[in-house]
């Protein structure tokens, strides 16, 4: 069992297949080390105005996908974390729309919700390089689904490229 590895179909819920699809064959710890990278070149240096965008009414803004980002990343590694160490509790899900509507990451800068990303995913990364191969192997419930502990660094990776492809073709494209 290795990051290096695609998960196989039977350690995550069928819908995660759209963002596991997503990330290139190889060392799924390495591209989330690379990928972090290319969000922030893409994101760095937009103005007030175009990060506050909405590619419609009622969606989230360039810097609310963002939050949005780093909020899921500290869920799906908390569930990583508790699954390696073992515990067999099941996790509920959450709903992202609560997330966002109370997170207040529109009012905030998105330079510094960006540096926030940035951290979680340093977090992230330091906790993927610190889990062995029987860590990674082991499993448990979330959101009432079977998951591997292998395959949320996969669903992690893959999470950020799908918003930072929504972002580049639905917000950047048209933000003024």
């Amino acid at each position: 069992m290795t990051t290096a590895v695609r998960p196989a179909p039977g350690e995550y819920a069928p819908y995660y297949a759209r963002y596991i699809d997503l990330v290139p064959d190889g060392p799924v710890v390495e591209a989330l080390r690379r990928q972090i990278t290319e969000t922030q070149t893409l994101l760095r240096g937009l103005s007030a105005e175009q990060a506050a965008f909405r590619d419609a009414p009622g969606k989230w803004s360039v810097t609310e996908v963002v939050g949005h980002l780093a909020d899921a990343e500290r869920i799906f590694a908390y569930r990583a974390l508790r699954f390696a160490r073992g515990d067999a509790t099941p996790l509920p899900g959450f709903d992202e729309s609560a997330y966002g509507a109370k997170a207040g990451f529109g009012a905030r800068p998105l330079a510094e919700v960006l540096a926030e990303l940035v951290a979680v995913r340093a977090a992230t990364v330091a906790l993927y390089s610190g889990f062995d191969e029987a860590a990674l192997g082991r499993r448990g419930i979330a959101n009432d689904v079977p998951v591997s502990v292998r395959a949320i660094a996969w669903i992690i990776a893959g999470h950020e490229i799908h918003h930072r492809t929504i972002l580049r073709e639905r917000y950047l494209a048209a933000a003024p």
